[in-house]
């Protein structure tokens, strides 16, 4: 089980309930890196979805007082609520295709009593080199990095 050093109680009852609830998501972004040891800090935790229509979600965000918010002009989808202020809604993600291809390739993580799928590091640092935003090459030298010693520790 991975140390608890991201979320708060109520960001992880919400996960826990997305899990519960058999909602079709992942966890990517630098959170999903942080979960797999990479030394790295994120204002947010990006969630990636299959269907934001769900009935899954809204019964998971009905269990935490919370409701999805969908775009409407330029704002993007978001939730509302206390328990998930901290989260993102992705609807794409750079350099990676179609959510159904790519969750083929997610890893599942213990948090607490439960797990979370989560998109593996290699995916994660195929997507921030495709974005090529400033901040995500800045982070790219650690994300390799980590990548180099986690291959390293299975093969050793």
């Amino acid at each position: 089980m991975v140390k608890n050093l991201i979320f708060t109680k109520n960001e992880i009852r919400f996960l826990r309930e997305l899990v519960r609830h058999k909602v079709d998501f992942m966890i990517i972004g630098l959170s999903a890196a942080a979960l797999q040891g990479a030394p790295v800090v994120t204002q947010d935790v990006d969630l990636w979805f299959a269907d934001l229509a769900s009935t899954q979600l809204t019964k998971a965000l009905k269990k935490v007082k919370s409701i999805y918010v969908p775009p409407m002009g330029n704002n993007p989808p978001m939730f509302a609520g206390d328990d998930v202020q901290l989260f993102d809604i992705v609807t794409h993600v750079h350099g990676l295709g179609e959510y159904a291809e790519v969750k083929k390739e997610a890893i599942k993580i213990s948090l607490d009593d439960f797990k979370v799928p989560v998109l593996p590091l290699e995916l994660i640092i195929k997507s921030k080199q495709a974005a090529g935003r400033k901040k995500d090459k800045l982070v790219l030298p650690v994300l390799k990095d980590v990548l180099k010693t986690i291959r390293s520790s299975e093969k050793g």
